[in-house]
């Protein structure tokens, strides 16, 4: 990412996939600094195991900006941007 931003935000929609016959949901709008981010498409998603914990990541594009969003628990972090070429 280009630009780290690590700030908490607030997931305003979800879109839902399936995949392997099992109903996932991915963020589809956020609300980052009094602005919302709606998202073009499902993203990339990663899961993360660190010993019992498990964290998620989803690179999410607006069709202009490409972000990466963190889902620890029930909290949200912006953890940073990058422009799309």
């Amino acid at each position: 990412m280009d630009l780290s931003i690590n700030k908490e935000v607030n997931v305003n929609a979800f879109r839902f996939t399936t995949k392997k016959q099992q109903l996932q949901s991915v963020p589809k709008e956020i609300e980052f600094d009094g602005a919302s981010v709606t998202f073009v498409d499902a993203g990339l998603h990663y899961l993360i195991q660190k010993g019992q914990q498990l964290i998620q990541l989803f690179d999410m594009s607006d069709g202009h900006n490409t972000y990466r969003l963190r889902q620890d628990n029930n909290n949200w972090t912006l953890v940073g941007m990058k422009a799309n070429a």
